[in-house]
C-alpha cells in the first residue's frame, strides 16, 4: 500500500505539471496584459508599451515566462493583478469561501448518492425506487441558476417561518461587517446560515446524477456470483449487501466523484452569482476574464487543477482500500 501510494503521488505531480503548462499556454495565447492601455485616449506612446513589456517579462520567450510563473506559483507568488495587488492576497480568502461550499456539497452529495442508490437497487421497481428515480431526473434536468433561485424564493422563507427567526440567509457568505466585532461561535453560526442554501443547491443537483451511477453499480454487484455464494453460505441479506456488495459498488462512484469535482467548480461559479458569494467564481475568474487579467485567471485555473488532481489521487487510494487487488495492478 505504501509503494502504491508513492507511485500515485508521483504520477499526480507529473499530471499537475503538465496541467500547469497547458493552462499557462492557453492563457498566454488568449490574454494580453497590455490590452487595457490600447483604448485609452490619448493612447500612451510606444516607449510606454515597450517599457511595460520589459517590466512584465513579455519580451522573454515562452518557456522562460512559464518557468518564472511556475517557480513563483510553487512558493505562493501568483504575480500581481492589473491593479497592482498580489493575486495571492485575494486567492486565499476567496478560496476559503468557495472551498467550504464545495467540500460541504461533496460530503452531502456522496452520502445522499450512496443511500438513495443502494435503496433504489435493493428495492428495484418498488415505489421507493420509482420515487427516487423521478426526483433524480427532475434535479438533473433543472438548470443550476433556476434551482438556486427556487431555493432562495421558497425554501429559505419556509425554514425561517418554521423556526421563528432568521437562521437561513439568501445573500452573501456572512453578514456584512459581522467579522469586525464578532468571533467564535457567533461568527460561524452566521456563516453556517449563509452556507445552507448554496451548499444544498450544489449538493442536490450533483447527488442526482451520482445516485444513478451508484444504483447501476449496486445492481451489477447484487447480480454477481460472489453475492449468491455469500447468501448460500448462510449470511443474512443485509450483511451480504453491506459487507460484500456496498464495498465493491463504491468503486465506480469513487471515479465519478473524482471526475465530478471540475463540474462542481463550474457550478460554484453560477451558484456564487445567484447567492452573491464573494468567492473564486465572482471575484477571480469572472472579474479576471472581464479585466483581461492573466495572473488572476492563471491562479484560478491552477487552483482548480490542484483540486481535481488531489481528488483523483484520493480516488486512486480509495480504490486500493476498497479492492486490494488494485494495488498489485
Amino acid at each position: 500500500m505504501f509503494f502504491f501510494t508513492i507511485r500515485r503521488i508521483l504520477a499526480s505531480v507529473l499530471v499537475l505539471l503538465v496541467s500547469s503548462f497547458l493552462v499557462f499556454a492557453l492563457c498566454a495565447t488568449s490574454f494580453d496584459p497590455l490590452a487595457q492601455y490600447y483604448n485609452r485616449n490619448p493612447q500612451p506612446p510606444p516607449a510606454f508599451f515597450e517599457n511595460l513589456r520589459e517590466q512584465l517579462g513579455l519580451n522573454d520567450n515562452f518557456f522562460v515566462r512559464y518557468w518564472n510563473w511556475l517557480s513563483g506559483a510553487v512558493t505562493g507568488d501568483f504575480g500581481n493583478t492589473v491593479n497592482g495587488t498580489p493575486v495571492a492576497e485575494q486567492l486565499g480568502p476567496r478560496l476559503a469561501v468557495t472551498g467550504r461550499m464545495i467540500i460541504g456539497a461533496v460530503v452531502i452529495a456522496v452520502l445522499l448518492a450512496i443511500i438513495v442508490g443502494v435503496i433504489g437497487a435493493v428495492r428495484q421497481y418498488k415505489p421507493s425506487d420509482y420515487t427516487f428515480t423521478f426526483i433524480a431526473y427532475i434535479l438533473i434536468a433543472l438548470p443550476t441558476f433556476w434551482f438556486a433561485a427556487l431555493l432562495k424564493e421558497f425554501v429559505a422563507g419556509g425554514i425561517n417561518d418554521l423556526v421563528g427567526s432568521q437562521v437561513v440567509y439568501t445573500l452573501g457568505e456572512e453578514t456584512p461587517g459581522l467579522s469586525l466585532y464578532a468571533g467564535g461561535w457567533e461568527l460561524w453560526q452566521d456563516r453556517l446560515g449563509h452556507l445552507v442554501l448554496p451548499t444544498l443547491s450544489l449538493a442536490l443537483l450533483t447527488f442526482a446524477a451520482w445516485s444513478r451511477f451508484q444504483r447501476a453499480s449496486m445492481l451489477d454487484v447484487l447480480g454477481s456470483d460472489y453475492m449468491r455464494l455469500a447468501r448460500a453460505k448462510g449470511l443474512t441479506y443485509r450483511r451480504t449487501v453491506v459487507k460484500h456488495g456496498l464495498r465493491n459498488a463504491l468503486i465506480p462512484l469513487t471515479t465519478v466523484v473524482a471526475l465530478g469535482i471540475g463540474t462542481l467548480f463550474g457550478g460554484a461559479i453560477i451558484t456564487e452569482q445567484v447567492f452573491v458569494w464573494h468567492g473564486m467564481g465572482e471575484y477571480l475568474i469572472l472579474d479576471g476574464i472581464g479585466q483581461n487579467d492573466i495572473n488572476v485567471v492563471l491562479g484560478w485555473l491552477l487552483v482548480s487543477a490542484i483540486f481535481i488532481v488531489v481528488f483523483n489521487l484520493v480516488a486512486d487510494i480509495l480504490y486500493a482500500v476498497l479492492d486490494p487487488r488494485i494495488r498489485l495492478a
